[in-house]
């Protein structure tokens, strides 16, 4: 199983600095992600220990997001309610292409090494996946 997403987008909104009950700090991003077929999706990111800079990302920064896809459930109101979200490990501005390049390339390895072409049937050159050879694989 393998838990991994890559977004490319534009901020929403201004990120927004959160400090929690427990004093841990976490950065709020709303994505909108166009899709080719349908209408733009807003997507709601949370950056866990961001860095400083990141607290200057505005709205209509493109970006790029590296993460996984949490489902959280808080009570509200009295109410158990739940959230869906991406849960970054880090976010680029879409300007700085080579840092781009370097996260989608990260997701690939993740991908590759949780073998999910051998799980779906396919080969890794469907995927358009090119594996790296052992010497040359990064954790992730």
């Amino acid at each position: 199983m393998v838990n991994v997403v890559f977004l490319y987008g534009v901020l929403a909104r201004p990120a927004q600095d959160v400090v929690l009950p427990s004093g841990s700090r976490l950065l709020s991003l709303e994505v909108t992600v166009r899709r080719p077929d349908g209408p733009a999706e807003p997507v709601p990111v949370q950056w866990p220990d961001a860095p400083a800079f990141a607290s200057g990302l505005d709205a209509g920064t493109e970006v790029a997001v590296l993460g996984r896809v949490r489902r959280r459930f808080f009570r509200a109101g009295g109410l158990t309610q739940s959230r869906t979200e991406v849960v970054a490990t880090n976010v680029v501005r879409a300007s700085a292409q080579r840092r781009v390049a370097a996260l989608l390339e990260e997701a690939i390895i993740v991908l590759s090494e949780a073998d999910i072409s051998r799980d779906a049937g396919m080969s890794a050159p469907l995927l358009g996946v090119e594996r790296p050879g052992p010497a040359s694989r990064r954790r992730a």
